[in-house]
């Protein structure tokens, strides 16, 4: 099971945008080739309103 790496909360996967989002933090981290990029550095910020986050 993955976690946050900031918070070691929870992830939730998006199929359709191939990252695991952390709600908490509202990050995504990217999936590249089949495996999860696990790098604060690497994630995405995301906006409150983000629709990732709503899922």
């Amino acid at each position: 099971m993955l976690a946050c790496p900031a918070c070691k909360g929870p992830l939730v996967y998006a199929k359709s945008a191939a990252v695991l989002i952390c709600r908490a933090d509202r990050l995504a981290y990217p999936i590249k080739d089949g495996i999860p990029i696990m790098l604060e550095e690497e994630a995405a910020s995301l906006l409150p309103e983000d629709p990732l986050l709503a899922r």
